[in-house]
């Protein structure tokens, strides 16, 4: 054990956390950087104070387990998607576009918007309304994929 403890330098602990950074990309729930980054500071608390291994391993240890519960309790919750749908019918509801295609029922086809909403332009569509191709008709709700839409003549 003593032949451990004199032949490990910090700057072993160094590398050793960024090989744990590094292999996040292969394990992508960002939990190996977590343990990275304590080995990085155990080997700047190592550069300025002298220790032996079994304390250097505590201490890498402990700032582990203390990152993982900071991760998960704290910041990970508040970095949480809150649904794209949740998030999306907000952004949906209330835009105007055109009809440009009916489908084989005439209050079914497909919209235009003039700027791309949520990644596209083209959306589905059902409408309680009869309407026609180039019509302009407002988004009322989204029904899976699929928006709910009101002709604008309708009123409202």
């Amino acid at each position: 054990m003593e032949w451990l403890d004199a032949n490990i330098a910090y700057w072993h602990w160094m590398v050793f956390g960024l090989l744990l950074v590094a292999t996040e990309i292969f394990i992508p729930v960002f939990v190996m950087i977590w343990f990275g980054a304590s080995a990085i500071a155990v080997g700047l608390i190592l550069a300025v104070v002298d220790m032996s291994l079994t304390v250097q391993v505590l201490i890498w240890l402990t700032l582990s387990v203390l990152d993982l519960v900071v991760w998960f309790k704290f910041i990970h919750p508040k970095m949480k998607n809150r649904t794209l749908s949740g998030m999306s019918r907000e952004q949906v509801i209330g835009q105007e576009g055109m009809v440009i295609r009916l489908g084989p029922e005439i209050e079914q086809g497909t919209m235009r918007f003039s700027i791309p909403v949520l990644g596209s332009d083209e959306w589905q569509f059902i409408c309680r309304d009869q309407i026609t191709v180039g019509e302009r008709v407002t988004v009322e709700e989204i029904s899976g994929n699929t928006l709910v839409v009101r002709s604008q003549r309708s009123g409202v």
